[in-house]
């Protein structure tokens, strides 16, 4: 099924009004493009990853300015590209500070009313099999599925844990589950 035009700005509409499965279709989306861009800039798999989840935080949490006169691609790749350049400066003047203006974080609410297929999966894999499929995700994805879902912290406790934003956060969690279902399905 090929995805118009007209369905990505509805859907943007849609994540403008805090609709989860809105924020899941635009990840979906637009996750190759994002991360595969930062790919070819840093060349390592890793931060090209971090970057691309941080880019997404940003984007969710700034969504209500996206000016439907341009691109959303587009929109995504320059804030993209411009935390991938104030990674590198930090980087180059030996700086370490968090790329998220914490301070004065306004975050918006990404509503995550009811479960997901992806929750319902999980909660009805035979736990040893479920452990397996954890395990073939990277380390970082491993670690929030194990606080979402074993140790049932709320989006703000994970945040706190692991000392990161609670967008990235979120954005992680999504990404998780989508690759987490992924493998699942493959096994299937």
């Amino acid at each position: 099924m090929e995805i118009t035009l007209e369905e990505i700005y509805r859907q943007i509409e849609k994540a403008k009004d805090g609709k989860q499965g809105a924020f899941k279709f635009l990840l979906d989306y637009y996750w190759n493009e994002v991360y595969g861009f930062q790919l070819k800039r840093v060349r390592n798999e890793y931060e090209a990853e971090d970057i691309a989840i941080e880019t997404f935080a940003k984007a969710f949490d700034k969504i209500e300015t996206f000016d439907e006169g341009y691109n959303f691609s587009t929109w995504l790749i320059t804030i993209s590209k411009n935390i991938q350049i104030d990674q590198t400066r930090k980087k180059n003047a030996s700086i370490y500070t968090n790329t998220t203006d914490t301070s004065n974080e306004q975050i918006q609410k990404i509503v995550d009313h009811s479960p997901t297929p992806e929750d319902k999966l999980i909660r009805e894999q035979n736990l040893a099999e479920l452990l397996q499929y954890i395990k073939q995700l990277k380390p970082h994805y491993q670690d929030v599925i194990n606080l979402r879902y074993f140790q049932e912290m709320s989006y703000n406790e994970i945040s706190e844990r692991l000392e990161e934003p609670l967008n990235n956060v979120k954005v992680r969690l999504l990404r998780a589950r989508k690759l987490l279902a992924e493998i699942i399905t493959q096994k299937r």
